[in-house]
């Protein structure tokens, strides 16, 4: 733990200096320490995934989900690609584990092409996840696209579980394949399928034929 709070203070620095601009004193890392205000804690997240527990401190309030909606439209060639025929597979693993993606994206394209599917896939900026060309006909990769324009326009969504992405798919009304991999992932991925419109498959288990079989059957449900 301490080595985590060393490798991750650089994250917080922000906040910290926001404490010296507002002449507050400091009071531990922010990351890990003080969660729980005694003047009030929100809970950044939907009464669909979770009602206040009562082992909760007593001051939470549950606010919905907060969206961050890009103020730029589509990229050009996102938007065409969409246009241009059915609604496709999109793949994303959010804001931190594309950066881990390891396998994911090769696996998940190797799927597709299994399914005869058309698909977007939201790669990132790490080199690790350049995909050889050419793609086969009808995938789309794309470093990034706004997920509250692009969701809408899915047939089925694969993602992480992040908090965010979450919201952003459950909002957009597409099924989904969870593909957890850590913090509140798995949670989420867990009450996302209780809800009855997700399914989950953990990283060690993301390989083509795996992947084949679980959007089959998340496909044939009836929505």
């Amino acid at each position: 733990l301490r080595l985590g709070k060393r490798m991750t203070r650089p994250w917080t620095k922000p906040i910290r200096q926001l404490w010296a601009k507002l002449g507050l004193t400091a009071r531990g890392d922010p990351l890990y320490e003080g969660q729980f205000s005694s003047g009030l804690t929100l809970a950044l997240f939907s009464h669909v995934l979770a009602d206040p527990q009562p082992d909760w401190p007593s001051q939470t309030r549950v606010t919905g989900f907060v969206f961050y909606d890009e103020p730029n439209p589509l990229p050009r060639e996102v938007a065409q690609f969409l246009d241009a025929g059915p609604a496709p597979l999109v793949f994303t693993l959010g804001s931190s584990v594309v950066n881990t993606a390891g396998p994911f994206y090769q696996e998940s394209v190797e799927a597709v092409r299994r399914l005869g599917c058309r698909a977007v896939l939201l790669v990132g900026t790490d080199p690790q996840n350049h995909l050889p060309e050419p793609l086969p006909e009808g995938v789309l990769a794309v470093p990034y696209a706004p997920h509250g324009d692009l969701f809408p326009r899915a047939r089925a969504i694969v993602h992480q579980g992040g908090i965010g992405t979450m919201a952003q798919a459950l909002r957009a009304g597409r099924p989904m394949l969870v593909v957890p991999h850590a913090f509140d992932q798995p949670d989420n991925a867990a009450r996302a399928a209780k809800l009855g419109v997700a399914r989950t498959l953990f990283p060690k288990h993301y390989v083509a034929k795996q992947v084949t079989t679980q959007l089959h059957a998340l496909l044939a449900e009836p929505c």
